[in-house]
């Protein structure tokens, strides 16, 4: 069957941090997103934060594709940062370094974001891994997206990077969420009927003043306001680049395959939001490691049986997109861990040879740079 071209784009969030204390760079040093503007294009911006910086890719047609632009790009920027007496860290928080400390990036944008928000945003001290699929009909988007929202928690726990905030083992494998969650217009969506519904719905708060547009709706996933895309907003940034790849070319062969349902006249069964978010507290709290509710069966089964029946369901429509192997990398996830589990483990090693506590993070921040750059 003939399923529309599912063009990719990637938006990853990292922090910079000085090598020698291992905080993050509060202030870089002038020139520096002069210096990657000019070697890498408009695809890298600041974020909310100054010692934030963002990328995005072209659009892309495989997680390959995606994979090689992403290298590229951290490389560079990598290059950038170490001249310049910094480093690259993809984490979607930092080990100890307080929020408090932190000045927004200036500009007009950032501080409208500050007048609205105020402490909510002010917290904003975390990144993310944004992934756009393309779907040129607006009802595509609706409708994969109030089926796909069932696997949302099924990518968060492959790419969980934020067990700890400021000094603190937070006892989850992606305390990000927790963060993000004090914004307004997070989470789960609830099913929507059609776009021109899901239109209707943002035109009553703009017009009764409360947000300007749609970029102000910060669902976990949603229709792009820029781009003919549904943009999956769930994940946290993956520290191995791999990881980010292997979710990606998830999110492209799930979409796939739910097309190919469509053209078949059947549906993956919708569930409520209450239900979906359940499981996506479970990711958030454990991971990889913990479990997730199979609402068919009614039971809660282990994370590593769930992402073997997720394999199992999308493989033909990973094997059309040429992308299967990057799907079949999610069970090296699983042996291995998310960054979340591997952070916890150097800090728990450093803490057993005697390491201090803060000496024991500065273990776990070296360890992340390093692996930010790794196979890249």
């Amino acid at each position: 069957m003939m399923v529309a071209k599912l063009t990719l784009g990637v938006e990853e969030e990292y922090l910079l941090v000085n090598p020698e204390t291992r905080n993050v760079m509060g202030n870089p040093p002038k020139g520096f997103f002069r210096a990657c503007r000019e070697a890498i294009g408009p695809r890298v911006t600041p974020e909310f934060l100054r010692c934030q910086i963002e990328i995005a890719t072209d659009v892309c047609e495989t997680a390959a594709e995606v994979r090689e632009q992403i290298a590229n790009m951290r490389g560079e920027i990598a290059r950038i940062a170490d001249d310049m007496g910094m480093a690259l860290m993809a984490a979607s928080t930092h080990p100890f370094t307080p929020w408090k400390r932190q000045l927004p990036t200036q500009g007009e944008r950032y501080a409208k974001l500050v007048s609205d928000m105020q402490g909510a945003i002010r917290r904003m001290m975390i990144c993310g891994m944004h992934v756009h699929i393309g779907l040129e009909d607006p009802e595509h988007r609706i409708d994969v997206q109030n089926q796909i929202r069932y696997f949302l928690p099924h990518m968060l726990a492959l790419t969980t990077s934020s067990p700890f905030w400021e000094g603190q083992a937070m006892g989850m494998k992606s305390y990000r969420l927790s963060v993000f969650d004090g914004m307004p217009r997070t989470g789960i969506p609830e099913e929507i009927e059609s776009f021109s519904e899901y239109e209707r719905l943002i035109d009553a708060i703009v017009k009764a003043g409360a947000i300007e547009d749609s970029t102000k709706i910060w669902w976990d996933i949603r229709p792009s306001h820029n781009f003919p895309t549904l943009e999956m907003r769930v994940c946290d940034v993956c520290t191995r680049l791999d990881d980010a790849i292997t979710v990606t070319a998830i999110y492209q062969a799930l979409t796939r395959r739910i097309l190919r349902l469509k053209q078949d006249n059947m549906k993956w069964r919708v569930y409520p939001a209450f239900l979906i978010s359940e499981n996506r507290w479970m990711a958030q709290r454990h991971g990889v490691t913990g479990q997730l509710i199979d609402f068919g069966s009614g039971k809660s089964v282990p994370y590593s049986d769930i992402l073997e029946e997720l394999i199992a369901w999308i493989s033909e429509d990973a094997d059309a997109l040429g992308c299967l192997a990057e799907v079949e990398n999610a069970r090296e996830i699983i042996r291995r861990g998310s960054s979340a589990c591997r952070q916890t483990e150097v800090y728990e090693q450093a803490r057993t040879a005697g390491l201090r506590k803060r000496d024991a993070f500065n273990a776990v921040v070296d360890h992340l740079v390093k692996e930010t750059v790794a196979g890249i």
